[in-house]
């Protein structure tokens, strides 16, 4: 954020508790040159630590705003323009976004909104930008005001995963799913099923999401494909558009939901007979929820992508592991929670290197890594990964996401960490990668660490098959605990039960390389050993689950 020692001399400052006197130094500092946005930047860390939460956001905003503006007149934006002409201001800002400069297309749709802009594309992009650099409560007040302004499944939608990092998020969450559900997806008089009440034949399971090869599923769902018995299950796969290259081992029968409204789809699925319908997307972008109402299949369920409620009547179960269960879940899914022990899933890594040696035996100093959306960087996270950097003497974080290119976003983070007591030049940005070169990136890390109260999925199952062990949160609610179903089959041992001991485990580790090395040596026998790994295992426990919903619905069925 700035030079090494006035960086260092600021992190000093905090961290022994003259917070005040750093604001009294920046202050000094923007007097005189009203345009030093680093000094706001200061000056909102310091604010912040100094508990004036109020004034350390509005001097944050200024920073990112002068920082923001600066970086955009370099890259040849015409400020002047920016102020006064909607249509340039939105176009700079989808130019922005697209290169993953979150933080300044965010600035410039601010711009375009001002000047007058009020087409929804532009303002649900606005309210993305805002979630991707974590402004969590920013982004759900902005996606809800464009669901007032145009309202509708689709745009009111979009506030819901936004929900995840919000103080009180599963209960907001559950209560607007429900809200929406009740608007959008109420449930509807199903028509008579003449699927066969024979709960030992084999069973048409469909499974719904926007595709099956291009999205974030992939890894977790090609392993079912491949391992269901085709003796017990027939396999439908319906996506929104044609996936004629989609290849799995064992066949799976591909449909095509593209261009169909919900009623033609749910006849499509009809007319396949499918006796249980599993959305593996949720409320997320291109998801096929409001045809689910239409109940076109007679047994219902929400798994893998989406942990929270759909809050649809129509949804009969949710699948999950035993490792969410806790109390604070009652009343928060219309849904009934169906757990099937320590994993619901399988998860394939794509082939890759393992890493051996822990970084720390070379370099001198443990490198921390969190390759996450910066939409999960929390409040709480932050202090607890601060707290960590002080704790270990020379002590690096890798943050690795494409958003964290962003210039803008980089000493936004950087103040937020100022702000917890932690030197900003310990933190080490990284882009986004891909193939050899993203699965080579792991071995630069000594100890992955989950975020809370949203928790690493797809990361961190990445980083344990790479062979590098993870730390994660128990976490207060039932979202939290999510991470517990990636770590806790492979290392127990790296399950926190509350922040002061996620902190005590990472500085242990951080003080003793041996011991880091020798826990890295178990990652990758323990990884392959977890419940997760075993594909074909998790396919049966996947059928079995299924043989017992269709035979509630069959008795059920019975009794009517």
């Amino acid at each position: 954020m700035t030079q090494p020692d006035a960086s260092t001399l600021a992190c000093d400052l905090i961290a022994a508790g003259h917070a005040d006197f750093l604001a009294g130094q920046s202050r000094a500092r923007i007097a005189q040159e009203p345009t030093d946005y680093v000094a706001r930047y200061q000056l909102a860390a310091a604010l912040s630590a100094a508990g004036q939460a109020d004034e350390a956001r509005a001097e944050l905003g200024q920073a990112r705003l002068l920082h923001g503006l600066l970086v955009m007149k370099q890259w040849g934006a015409d400020l002047e323009r920016l102020q006064r002409d909607p249509g340039y201001a939105a176009d700079l800002g989808r130019t922005l976004y697209g290169e993953g400069h979150v933080a300044l297309a965010s600035l410039a749709y601010d711009a375009a909104v001002e000047a007058g802009a009020r087409e929804p594309s532009t303002l649900l992009s606005r309210a993305l930008s805002l979630q991707h650099q974590g402004m969590a409560e920013e982004a759900v007040a902005a996606f809800e005001a464009v669901g007032r302004l145009y309202p509708s499944a689709e745009v009111t939608q979009f506030a819901l995963p936004a929900m995840f990092a919000v103080k009180d998020g599963p209960a907001r969450h559950a209560a607007a799913a429900r809200r929406w559900a009740s608007q959008y997806a109420p449930a509807r008089p199903a028509l008579p099923f003449t699927n066969s009440r024979d709960a030992r034949r084999p069973l048409r399971v469909g499974y719904v999401a926007p595709s099956f090869e291009q999205i974030q599923v992939r890894q977790f769902i090609a392993p079912i494909f491949d391992h269901h018995d085709r003796t017990n299950v027939e396999v439908f796969a319906y996506a929104n558009q044609p996936e004629e290259g989609a290849v799995f081992a064992a066949p799976v029968r591909m449909r095509s939901l593209g261009g169909l409204d919900d009623r033609q789809a749910a006849d499509l699925i009809r007319s396949d007979r499918i006796d249980l319908l599993i959305d593996c997307w949720g409320h997320n972008a291109g998801n096929r929820l409001t045809m689910f109402a239409q109940r076109p299949a007679p047994v219902q369920a929400s798994w893998l992508n989406y942990q929270q409620t759909t809050g649809l009547k129509a949804m009969d179960y949710v699948i999950q592991t035993d490792f969410v269960a806790g109390d604070d879940m009652a009343g928060l899914f219309e849904e009934e929670v169906w757990r099937m022990g320590d994993a619901c899933g399988a998860f394939r890594p794509d082939p890759g290197p393992r890493s051996s040696p822990a970084p720390c035996l070379i370099k001198g100093h443990a490198t921390f890594g969190a390759f996450i959306n910066p939409a999960k960087l929390t409040d709480l996270t932050v202090e607890l990964w601060a707290a960590i950097l002080r704790g270990a003497p020379g002590s690096r974080l890798v943050l690795k996401y494409q958003y964290f290119l962003d210039p803008v976003l980089q000493l936004t983070t950087q103040a937020r960490f100022l702000a917890a007591g932690a030197d900003p030049d310990r933190l080490e940005f990284r882009g986004r990668t891909s193939g050899a070169e993203y699965h080579a990136e792991f071995a630069d890390i000594d100890l992955a660490l989950a975020p809370t109260p949203c928790p690493g999925g797809t990361t961190s199952m990445e980083a344990l098959s790479r062979g590098v062990p993870v730390l994660t949160l128990k976490g207060q609610d039932f979202y939290a605990k999510l991470g517990l179903s990636v770590v806790a089959p492979a290392l127990p041992e790296m399950v926190a039960e509350t922040p002061q001991a996620y902190v005590a485990k990472a500085l242990a580790l951080a003080a003793d390389p041996a011991e880091m090395q020798a826990l890295r040596d178990r990652v990758p026998s323990r990884f392959d050993a977890a419940a997760y790994r075993d594909e074909a295992g998790m396919a049966r426990r996947l059928e079995a689950v299924y043989r017992a919903m269709f035979q509630r619905w069959c008795g059920a069925a019975e009794a009517a």
